[in-house]
Order: C-alpha cells, then structure tokens, then sequence
C-alpha cells in the first residue's frame, strides 16, 4: 500500500482546507472541514480538545483527510491515516496554522479550552485524477 503523497498531488498540500473524518462513538462518521499544514509526508492539525473530532480520535485514532482540488473536483487525495495527538499548551502550533489560514481560530476557543496537535501517520494514500468530465 502506498503511503507517500506523490508528486502528481503535492500541490494539494497547500490547499487552506481539508475535510477530516473520523469514527463517532455510534459507529457513524463525523465529517468536518479542518485547517491543516503539511510537514512532508505528513499532515498536521490543530485542534481543540473540547471538538467532538479529538473525543473521536481519542478513543479511535483510525481517520482519513481528504484534499480536493476545488478546480477540478475529479482530482483528489484520499490519505488514511492513524491520529498521533501531542499536546500544544503554548499554542505554537496552532499559531503556524492560524498563519497559514489567515484567521485566528482561538475566537472560536472557549478559555479553557486546549489545543493539540493531531499528526496524521498515514497508512494508505489514494491519489485519484480522473480527468475533467470523469
């Protein structure tokens, strides 16, 4: 199984957004649009430990992030990965992704609120391009 982000693709590692997926406590998934940086071949986010995604990873760090190429959405990376959560109590982290992304996440933290980051190992990369018209 591949694991590394080919070439053909990279350039969706500099996309603003992903969409992140991970396993609910009921079996069912939970879809939501993170912001993320990449570091080689892998994928780090920021996240608040008071998200449902962090609770989810927490008890099964077993998810998958989807990049889409926005202009043409026949091409796309599908990386399955396992979640690596480290605690980020400064908010270093987070402010290089906040950089990246433009905008100050903490306005949407609660004070108690922490961060972590969550390193994506990945187990298996799909890169798919199917042309424009499919």
């Amino acid at each position: 199984m591949a694991t590394a982000i080919p070439d053909s693709h990279r350039d969706l590692l500099q996309a603003q957004f992903a969409t992140l997926v991970t396993q609910g406590a009921d079996g069912h998934p939970q879809v939501t649009e993170v912001w993320f940086l990449a570091d080689g071949d892998q994928l780090k986010l920021s996240l608040s430990t008071a998200r449902q995604k962090v609770k989810n990873l927490l008890r099964d760090p077993a998810c998958a992030l989807l990049l889409l190429d926005v202009g043409n959405p026949y091409r796309y990376l599908e990386v399955r990965a396992d979640a690596e959560l480290t605690p980020d109590p400064e908010r270093t982290f987070a402010a290089r992704v906040w950089a990246k992304s433009g905008t100050d996440l903490s306005a949407w933290d609660w004070p108690e609120d922490k961060r972590v980051v969550v390193t994506l190992h990945p187990t298996r990369v799909n890169a798919v391009d199917m042309g424009v018209g499919g």
